[in-house]
């Protein structure tokens, strides 16, 4: 059975379908880039995986069970917006969803366990290279370094699964290619599955490993909100990334070596 299983799946407000028909497997560690034309249900589609939607039809299944309804610490996501409190600093803004499932009533913890959360924070900022930046706020951060932020806290909880929802759209090119070589370095250090919605298509081709392109293929001039999108191709990507991650995967953990920090860009 596969990790996802998408089965028949609509989304649809009163008249208005969505999506249409979506039936997909993924496999535990796939990396899917999903495009396609503005309004064609790529979020939507991310909503209903991350349990803010539910399907008006079909089901989701996550190793086999339903997916929950709600969001949970098996799923992370990481908005174009900067998902990011402004008045904590860097490391607690990270370190507060370590500490909230712990303390629901007070929302923060003390002592050994207080340090013991941060600390695993600021291993986590240390690897997406805001280790010199604990204490920063972030209205201090430029804009590639409130998403690696943001990033950061969607991975503290180590989630199984990682949505992405255009998260270098308003990045720079330059800053762009940086957050590239961070995500693939943490996707190859984790067995996380990745859904990543881009409009760049160059972008959903040099990531994932698995393109899936969204599009309306039925068409009412007369009723134009009656048919939905569906993925209308499934495209595999990067074979040999995916073959070197198993065999890097497959090392002596003793002999692997932890991914490069990289330097951000200001």
């Amino acid at each position: 059975m596969s990790f996802i299983d998408v089965k028949n799946v609509w989304q649809q407000y009163d008249d208005n379908v969505i999506l249409e028909r979506l039936n997909l497997q993924v496999e535990e560690g796939e990396f899917c880039t999903l495009v396609g034309a503005s309004g064609c249900g790529k979020s939507t589609f991310l909503r209903m995986l991350l349990g803010q939607e539910r399907p008006s039809r079909g089901e989701i299944l996550l190793d086999g069970q339903p997916l929950p309804g709600e969001p949970d610490p098996s799923r992370g996501v990481v908005f174009q917006r900067y998902s990011v409190f402004p008045h904590l600093s860097v490391l607690d803004n990270v370190a507060l969803g370590l500490e909230l499932p712990r303390s629901t009533l007070l929302g923060r913890l003390f002592g050994t366990a207080k340090r013991e959360a941060r600390e695993q924070a600021a291993e986590l900022l240390n690897k997406v290279g805001l280790g010199h930046a604990l204490d920063r706020y972030p209205s201090a951060l430029s804009g590639g370094m409130q998403q690696r932020l943001a990033i950061a806290q969607a991975l503290v909880m180590k989630p199984r699964v990682l949505l992405l929802d255009e998260p270098f759209g308003a990045l720079d090119p330059g800053i762009r290619k940086d957050m590239h070589e961070l995500l693939l370095a943490l996707w190859r250090e984790t067995r996380l599955t990745v859904f990543m919605v881009t409009h760049d298509l160059s972008e959903g081709f040099s990531l994932g490993t698995r393109l899936l392109v969204f599009d309306k293929v039925r068409h009412d001039p007369h009723a134009p909100n009656a048919y939905g999108a569906r993925i209308t191709y499934d495209i595999p990507l990067n074979a040999d990334r995916l073959a070197a991650r198993a065999a890097f995967e497959a090392l002596p953990q003793r002999i692997v070596s932890p991914p490069p920090v990289l330097t951000p860009a200001y």
